[in-house]
């Protein structure tokens, strides 16, 4: 294995939660770390945090000309794109029937339509290059369902569908993809929308930001498709 000195690396949703964990992971394995967050002074002062080897850039992850932009300036600045951490999620916890059709797109467009756009226009550029990897930050929530999250659960569940195509169709370009399915983390994400939630059940960032690393820095001959990160104590996983 080998750190990631020399490679830039563009993480979507880094301002906070899970996506700032890996900023921070993958700075300190000494990345090149392009934030990206539709937050801008949150995505600022983060990048700031973390210091020289991050910068940050404002980008709504649905916005196909924003990501086009994004990923030509990365190019031109750095002379090259070593990865992408489809990151970016959002969720309505909302039964079928109260969850209104504008909210059923906007998930849908974050979680599922944000991978294919930075995924679509980075292909070409990892192609020329001969190698690079894109990771999609999945969820549980694609291999198990519960009550009132019919639209992260379909958003989710196309995402893994999504990654496992990708990374038969990036093989034979040296492009590598890998599904990272996390499971409950103790971040704003949770927290804010579930304030009773049993913390103790819950994982760090941190660890999944690990397993990201990870994944990143397998030898160029072998490629990770699909990894799973649990909490110890998960209740609602076998």
């Amino acid at each position: 294995m080998s750190d990631l000195e020399g490679r830039v690396i563009v993480v979507t949703g880094g301002a906070g939660g899970l996506g700032a964990a890996i900023c921070h992971t993958l700075s300190e394995a000494g990345a090149t770390v392009v934030l990206t967050d539709v937050r801008q002074e949150q995505a600022r002062a983060m990048a700031g945090e973390i210091g020289g080897r991050a910068s940050a850039h404002v980008l709504d992850v649905t916005d196909e000309r924003q990501v086009r932009r994004l990923l030509d300036s990365v190019v031109g600045e750095h002379g090259r794109l070593d990865g992408v951490i489809n990151n970016a999620g959002t969720d309505v916890t909302l039964s079928i029937e109260e969850l209104r059709v504008d909210q059923w797109d906007s998930v849908l467009a974050v979680n599922l339509r944000g991978p294919f756009l930075l995924s679509k226009f980075a292909f070409p550029i990892l192609r020329r290059q001969g190698s690079g990897h894109i990771v999609n930050i999945v969820s549980t929530a694609a291999l198990r369902a519960w009550a009132n999250a019919s639209v992260y659960h379909a958003s989710k569940w196309g995402l893994l569908g999504l990654s496992h195509a990708l990374h038969v169709e990036g093989r034979p370009h040296g492009i590598k993809v890998t599904a990272v399915i996390a499971g409950g983390m103790r971040t704003p994400f949770l927290l804010d929308r579930f304030p009773d939630i049993d913390t103790e059940l819950l994982q760090d960032p941190r660890n999944v930001a690990e397993t990201v690393l990870h994944v990143l820095t397998v030898p160029r001959e072998s490629v990770i498709p699909e990894v799973m990160v649990l909490p110890m104590r998960e209740t609602s996983w076998p």
